[in-house]
């Protein structure tokens, strides 16, 4: 019944446009609301949106860069859009200025309206819900609230192309990672422009590195997670690219988070005592990680943590670890005991 349920809420999502979209896939990774079923069917939520009129977006190129034609901006540029998604879509084009050759992305007519719309209705239903027994285990106002202000940052292309521009300093301390150059003096909040990469997606890649570069994406996400503290959210197989060099591309910096310092360590411990099957400090960890109210009696929780990660743990290292199931086993966990997954780490799990 509830496969059923929330295959035709994924359907229904879908035909409501992009805020829906967006939100499905920001419940996707929510354990602590959804059952673990409901978030397998919504993270199938990708953006199978269909393309808008490239007159409208070569319209919105002129206005948004200011200029009379797109010729002064871009020698060429693809007539037809390369790839699209539920914000925007991608023009393969080359810069009139040095002959680079850029992907440019333009952001769907109307979808700052549709979206503010939206927020504002979802929001006042939220208001309503408080009142209702749900409010104990969620706040729908707050999270809707976290969820905009993230959602904000992804239409403005020019907090994305400072993103980018960022992460790009941020990742010379490793070897064969590629991070697209950014050009702000042709970025507008809704045209972005950023070099073209030859490349496929590394979910796809038939090459015999495929295993090599996705430990440096893990490497990677973890210097982006527990050292730099500035970290790429939306690490879906669409944004890493195996080039013909053997070199990994990660693209995409819409949607980013800091980690504070206290988040860090936190992490960190965490995971040293898990390592170190030190189950009764956890308890601690999950309160300093926010995870948990302060006055909270951990101690139940302890065989539950136990039995899950030594099954988990049992195999020999991570390779062996079933994350589906894991995450099946932790979904349970919170659902039992008063989690509260913090907005920040609602972005790290979707992550990892």
């Amino acid at each position: 019944g509830e496969f059923a349920a929330v295959a035709g809420l994924r359907n229904v999502l879908v035909s409501l446009g992009p805020f829906y979209i967006k939100l499905g896939q920001a419940l996707s990774i929510r354990p602590d609301i959804l059952s673990p079923q409901a978030m397998v069917q919504l993270q199938q939520l990708c953006d199978k949106v269909p393309s808008f009129d490239s007159a409208l977006a070569m319209q919105t190129i002129r206005d948004e860069l200011g200029v009379k034609d797109v010729s002064e901006v871009y020698s060429e540029i693809t007539a037809e859009p390369v790839a699209a998604a539920s914000l925007g879509q991608v023009y393969r084009a080359r810069l009139k200025d040095g002959g680079d050759e850029v992907a440019v992305k333009v952001q769907r007519p109307f979808v700052l309206e549709t979206v503010s719309l939206d927020l504002h209705l979802a929001r006042s239903l939220g208001l309503l819900l408080r009142a209702t027994p749900l409010s104990d285990r969620i706040d729908v106002v707050e999270l809707l609230d976290e969820f905009a202000s993230r959602f904000y940052q992804e239409l403005d292309y020019i907090v994305e192309c400072e993103n980018g521009l960022r992460v790009e300093r941020d990742m010379r301390v490793l070897p064969r990672i590629v991070i697209p150059k950014n050009y702000p003096q042709y970025t507008a909040r809704r045209v972005h422009t950023a070099q073209w990469i030859e490349g496929e997606k590394l979910s796809q890649s038939k090459a015999d590195d495929v295993g090599a570069l996705v430990n440096l994406g893990v490497v990677a996400y973890l210097t982006q997670l527990l050292d730099t503290g500035f970290f790429h959210a939306d690490p879906h197989p669409g944004n890493m690219m195996r080039t013909p060099q053997g070199e990994l591309v990660i693209l995409d910096f819409g949607l980013m988070t800091e980690v504070t310092e206290e988040q860090k360590y936190g992490m960190i411990e965490a995971i040293a005592h898990l390592i170190h099957r030190d189950y009764d400090r956890i308890g601690d960890d999950f309160i300093s990680l926010d995870f948990i109210p302060k006055d909270t009696d951990t101690a139940p929780l302890i065989p539950a943590l136990a039995r899950v990660f030594d099954a988990a743990l049992a195999g020999g290292g991570a390779k062996s670890i079933n994350f589906q199931e894991l995450a099946a086993d932790l979904a349970e966990i919170t659902f039992e005991f008063p989690f509260r997954i913090p907005p920040y780490f609602a972005l790290v799990i979707r992550a990892i």
